[in-house]
């Protein structure tokens, strides 16, 4: 017999899905621009929500652990690793590789080889973990990564390789996945812009020892915040949940106690013998867990995402066929040979010749009520945060500097309709007959 307690959480759920239908179903038909991106959803999500508030259990838990099982699921891999961030699961990638728990760890001085175009945090934390890095050139009309940089960027120091499939496009995996593989180098794929995305055949994400994703607003599912690690391998899954969980040695789930069963008969460092294994620390780490609350959304979310990438693959297709007239004017994207794209964003850039500017375009659209971003930071060295940092770039970083000046990129994410897809071709189609 269902308790009064369950009955009147079915009671709340049924309500909860009532106001939504009240106060969110007619949410699109409110906005007055058409955004690059943002939140998708329906009831399920606040349903799950709400439900999650009624445990009052406000860290981790069982929607946390729901949805690492089928995150992982959906890779076919041994684990996924809830964050609280996108840029946080950059972060514990790489910390991971510094444990001294591996044979070819990550040192201070040692180099790791990215772009100079793309997302800060894709970068920071190798600044972060006192690593050096190593900026490669990008090539349009990919705007990916010049894989035939990378033999020119190897050192005696080099250790590990981190790149992003930028905006859903997959960089050229089977020659970074190589070139990793020849020089004995670890590969994490930043696939932040780039869930359910493939290559080869093969989702982007078990390629390289360690991948991860963001569930920011923006992102192909969203919890608010979050994002996640995942790897097929059970010693960085340990390393990078130490890295998480503030470092400890112990991996008993938040509210667990005794998971190994000898939580009093470890010996570790310099402690005493059968010091509490809670409260032991094999790397300096920090606390990056999310909140049941936030899981409780993905797991939502993460049913509605094959539709979502079906309806942002197929915008982007309706902006390249609508805008294939225009070429002499635009450099439009390619995908990358081999992939299938999980597109973030349609990217795109001004031809040197053009008789508008970026800036003009830019202005032209936004006054029009179609949003638009840069491809980012642009190229990083060039930001002043990285102006004293130490890093080496191959060549002049030609590629990264168009994209910097020229590129730009509006949206493909669900919440645009055909019509909203066919409005910004007609806008772009205006401009390059008005601009100057």
């Amino acid at each position: 017999m269902m308790s009064r307690a369950d009955q009147l959480r079915e009671q709340i759920r049924d309500l909860v899905t009532d106001y939504y239908n009240e106060a969110f179903s007619a949410e699109c038909s409110r906005r007055d621009t058409l955004p690059v991106s943002g939140r998708v959803f329906d009831a399920d999500e606040l349903v799950n929500l709400v439900d999650s508030s009624l445990d009052f259990w406000l860290t981790s838990g069982r929607y946390a652990a729901d949805f690492q099982r089928q995150f992982a699921r959906y890779f076919g891999v041994r684990a996924a690793l809830l964050a609280n961030s996108g840029s946080s699961a950059n972060l514990l990638a790489v910390s991971a590789l510094t444990s001294p728990r591996l044979e070819n760890r990550l040192e201070p001085g040692d180099e790791v080889i990215t772009v100079a175009g793309g997302f800060p945090t894709t970068v920071n934390p190798i600044f972060q973990n006192k690593a050096v890095p190593v900026f490669l050139d990008v090539t349009a009309p990919t705007f990916q990564v010049d894989a035939s940089q990378l033999d020119e960027a190897l050192s005696s120091r080099t250790k590990a390789i981190i790149l992003a499939h930028t905006l859903g496009n997959p960089f050229e995996v089977a020659a970074v996945r190589e070139f990793a593989r020849k020089h004995h180098l670890w590969l994490i794929e930043d696939c932040c812009d780039a869930l359910g995305a493939t290559y080869a055949g093969a989702k982007v994400g078990t390629f390289g020892d360690l991948a991860t994703f963001s569930f920011y607003p923006a992102h192909h599912i969203t919890m608010g915040e979050g994002g996640c690690v995942i790897t097929d391998q059970p010693l960085l899954k340990t390393i990078a949940e130490s890295f998480r969980d503030w470092g400890r040695d112990c991996w008993c789930d938040p509210g667990k106690q005794n998971t190994c069963g000898k939580r009093f008969d470890w010996q570790l460092g310099s402690l005493p013998a059968g010091y509490d294994h809670k409260y032991t620390y094999s790397h300096i780490g920090y606390n990056l867990k999310l909140t049941d609350m936030q899981a409780a959304v993905g797991v939502a979310q993460l049913k509605k995402l094959p539709k979502f990438i079906e309806t942002r693959n197929s915008n982007w297709q309706l902006l390249r066929q609508g805008l294939n007239d225009l070429a002499e004017f635009f450099l439009l994207p390619e995908p990358t040979p081999n992939s299938q794209p999980s597109w973030f964003g349609f990217p795109f850039a001004l031809r040197e010749g053009a008789p508008f500017s970026r800036n003009a375009l830019v202005r032209y659209l936004e006054g029009h009520k179609i949003a638009t971003r840069l491809v980012f930071a642009g190229n990083l060295t060039r930001q002043p945060a990285y102006r004293d940092a130490q890093y080496r770039q191959i060549g002049d970083l030609r590629g990264t500097d168009f994209m910097m000046n020229q590129a730009l990129w509006i949206g493909v994410y669900p919440g645009l309709s055909p019509d909203d897809i066919g409005y910004m071709v007609d806008v772009l189609h205006c401009a390059a007959k008005e601009l100057p």
